[in-house]
């Protein structure tokens, strides 16, 4: 009967096409599962880069050598897609956590005022960023920063939260929690800009440049300066590991590689990326321009650069053996420690 009772169970336990299929429901499911402040940040978001680019078309302003409505475009842009992205995640959770949907209300209340800030301080043509010149704008910038410290122990709370819960697909829980993580990193990269430090202008606190005034020759569009360092750098491509992580986690799903192959690149993938947000907030912090790195910089980038390759060589020729895909385009799997 014990066996009987074993082997039904057995035959209960989902395989990995049924696990995708749980996570393509969740994906699915109706507005309840989507956290609709986030949602509502996303459209505001959308909306403001519209008006913003529209700005940077009619009006002819500048400060610190781009555009006044260049940052807020920026920021507007860049917070729609976070707010959608953690909407998402949110969605996908197998149960509904109170915390995150809180610290996610919190998350969409600190970003308005961040983003509210930016815009107004943009429309005066006035530094938002460390900047102290008179007591008004010390103010505004004392309240962007804490904001921002608020949102990083929310966005933490959010990855706690995912941490501890159990996704039905193995491949995808991996792909958001690691890319909850990276956008954590990134959020680190950014501590460098907002200690205080003597830029040699009088009521400016902080810098995003090294070695050279903000504001100087740059990247299209980003701005990163070509002269200096610029710790945006690290903070820019570590936040967006947020989107990266989980695009390379479905891509990953869709081939025809046994899960705990797909986990193991998904691991080095993500070890690979952080790497690369500290070796650019390295240079940045050495006044290092990233497009001129130098030996060390170099030396470092392909230390990254070769390990992930032996890595991944290793790892796609160590792969088990499966046979045809199962309905759904999900392969069988051969061994037990394939189950996922």
């Amino acid at each position: 009967m014990a066996t009987i009772r074993a082997r039904g169970r057995k035959r209960r336990r989902p395989n990995d096409a049924t696990l995708r299929s749980m996570t393509t429901t969740a994906l699915r499911a109706g507005p309840r599962r989507w956290h609709r402040p986030l949602l509502t940040l996303t459209a505001a978001m959308a909306v403001l880069a519209l008006v913003t680019a529209a700005g940077l078309a009619v009006d002819d302003r500048t400060l610190l050598g781009a555009n006044v409505w260049l940052k807020p475009f920026k920021f507007a842009v860049s917070f729609a897609v976070y707010g959608f992205t953690l909407a998402w995640i949110l969605s996908v959770l197998p149960r509904r956590s109170r915390p995150a949907e809180w610290a996610s209300t919190v998350i969409v209340a600190v970003s308005v005022i961040e983003v509210a800030i930016i815009t107004f301080q943009a429309a005066r043509g006035h530094r938002s960023h460390y900047n102290d010149t008179t007591p008004f704008d010390s103010l505004l910038w004392s309240i962007m920063g804490s904001s921002i410290m608020v949102l990083f122990v929310a966005h933490l709370v959010v990855a706690t939260v995912a941490l501890r819960q159990r996704l039905p697909d193995r491949v995808a829980a991996y792909g958001i929690r690691l890319g909850l993580a990276l956008a954590l990193l990134g959020f680190l990269a950014a501590v460098p800009m907002v200690m205080p430090m003597d830029t040699g202008l009088a009521g400016i606190s902080g810098a995003h440049a090294v070695g050279v005034p903000d504001g100087g020759p740059g990247l299209p569009l980003t701005g990163w300066s070509t002269t200096g360092g610029d710790l945006r750098i690290g903070h820019f491509i570590g936040m967006h590991g947020l989107q990266a992580l989980p695009l390379l986690a479905f891509l990953l799903t869709r081939s025809r590689l046994a899960t705990p192959t797909q986990t193991r690149l998904l691991l080095t993938a993500a070890f690979a990326y952080a790497a690369v947000v500290v070796i650019v907030t390295w240079q940045a912090l050495r006044g290092q321009p990233l497009l001129e790195p130098d030996f060390a910089t170099l030396t470092a980038a392909g230390a990254v650069a070769a390990t992930t390759l032996i890595a991944v060589t290793l790892i796609v020729k160590s792969a088990p053996k499966h046979g045809p895909a199962l309905p759904g385009g999900a392969p069988a799997r051969n061994s037990a420690g394939d189950r996922g």
